[in-house]
């Protein structure tokens, strides 16, 4: 079965930190983009950041930079986002996927997780 799960999120102090986990089974997550999206109640779904399957081509959007790092480990399969000096703005449901192509244009993302809440208290 084909599947991605994220893990990690949780309840954090304005500050803290956070690693989310997006574990795949069913596929290899080697040859794909990993792509990392939050969405708030009532907003649309935002991209935030992408690494490419040879970790060359890495994206952040501007409002996560220098606070958010992406990292992926071929041999667990997993992806990765650590999240420093979260702030309430951060506090969303995050989504990994995979696809072919390095974007933060959703439809080419292939697989997608369930979503994990990160919840942020100011």
């Amino acid at each position: 079965q084909v599947q991605l799960v994220e893990s990690g999120g949780g309840l954090v102090q304005f500050g803290g930190s956070l690693r989310l986990s997006c574990a795949a089974s069913g596929f290899s997550l080697s040859n794909h983009v990993i792509g990392w999206f939050r969405q708030a109640p009532g907003k649309e779904r935002e991209g935030i950041s992408f690494i490419n399957s040879r970790d060359c081509d890495i994206f952040y959007q501007d409002s996560v930079k220098g606070r958010f790092t992406i990292s992926r480990d071929n041999y667990k399969n997993t992806g990765y986002l650590q999240m420093n000096n979260l702030k309430p703005d951060d506090k969303d449901v995050y989504y990994c996927a995979a696809g072919p192509v390095a974007t933060m244009i959703e439809k080419f993302y292939r697989f997608w997780g369930v979503g994990t809440q990160v919840t942020v208290s100011s």
